[in-house]
């Protein structure tokens, strides 16, 4: 086997245990976690946002930009839920570039995944203990999983990874809603049997246990654009998009048919600028069908506090080192902007 085993990582009870949640927070995220899932029950008719960095990058400067969303939270809690993105493993189209947190804690220095995995717990920790939001991150990793479980209210299944069997059955055990991207190449179906096997319950082999998922009934679909045959971006957020899923989720028999519309990606050809209009545009289809108003859950933005990206190297503070992200003056008028269109 060609690979260099550097040493064993900790297990995640033993990562918990040395940087716990205390009570007064778990009862916090207790209270987020049913609130977010009475939103996806129809039971709540606020508006989510899962919005934040590209990746996570710098614990600071992540901080920040959260402690920014708390304040326009409070302001607009009637009409909004924001769950922020604190996305610390970052996929990558052909496995080079910065790949997280998790991975590189400081992005100018050398890979460290045992620093990763405290780096990415205290920053979830932080998050909770100084702005009161439990946030969102992907789950790149299904075995990873275990380091957050007991700090997330909120995960997404990106569209590399929502065709792979572990992913699927991880999320049939998780008791958080998960979202379900279509895949690069946009084949809803390819998702709808992800949200399928994500809401049945299955028996798996579990970081080394037998482990029985009882099915997540939060499981749902994220549209995120696509590319075609010819590597050209193409949207999928209009409202024929929407009435076709709606549609396909009708025949489905699936519990608690849902979408979150990701803004950026291919649905915005990685033009970060669009985001405001894209989501305005949204929110049009919800008012011109109901079926679409109740299947619309929220969006999922793509922002920082500085408009676009840089190279890693670069230090610009708060300025995405991966996709370009909508900068904290924009994201502020735009969050204000749909508190008022709902």
């Amino acid at each position: 086997m060609n690979m260099n085993f550097k040493r064993k990582l900790p297990i995640p009870m033993e990562i918990k245990e040395q940087f716990p949640l205390s009570y007064k927070h778990e009862q916090m995220k207790e209270k987020r976690d049913v609130e977010i899932k009475n939103i996806f029950e129809s039971k709540d008719d606020r508006f989510i946002l899962v919005i934040g960095p590209c990746s996570a990058d710098h614990d600071d400067s992540v901080i920040d930009y959260i402690s920014r969303l708390r304040t326009v939270q409070d302001k607009v809690a009637d009409k909004i839920l924001i769950i922020p993105r604190i996305y610390t493993n970052k996929p990558r189209t052909t496995g080079d570039g910065y790949k997280g947190m998790l991975h590189q804690p400081d992005p100018q220095k050398e890979a460290d995944m045992l620093k990763g995995l405290v780096a990415i717990r205290q920053l979830h920790l932080r998050a909770i203990e100084e702005t009161g939001f439990t946030c969102a991150d992907e789950m790149l990793y299904p075995e990873n999983h275990r380091y957050l479980s007991d700090l997330l209210s909120y995960v997404a299944v990106g569209a590399r990874s929502v065709e792979n069997q572990k992913h699927r059955l991880t999320a049939s055990g998780l008791d958080i809603p998960v979202g379900m991207k279509n895949p690069t190449a946009g084949d809803l179906s390819v998702m709808m049997n992800s949200i399928t096997a994500a809401q049945h319950s299955h028996t798996f082999i579990y970081r080394g246990w037998e482990v029985e998922s009882q099915g997540n009934p939060h499981a749902h679909a994220i549209l995120r654009g696509y590319v075609n045959k010819h590597g050209q971006s193409m949207s999928n957020y209009h409202y024929e998009d929407l009435i076709h899923l709606a549609e396909m989720y009708e025949k489905s028999g699936l519990s608690n048919p849902a979408v979150l519309i990701d803004t950026n990606h291919a649905n915005s050809g990685k033009k970060w600028a669009e985001q405001p209009r894209i989501a305005k545009e949204v929110l049009h289809s919800c008012r011109h069908s109901n079926d679409v108003k109740k299947l619309v859950k929220g969006l999922m933005i793509e922002s920082y506090i500085e408009d676009g990206a840089q190279k890693p190297e670069e230090c610009t503070y708060g300025k995405s080192i991966t996709d370009p992200c909508l900068g904290w003056v924009k994201t502020e008028k735009l969050i204000y902007d749909l508190a008022d269109l709902l």
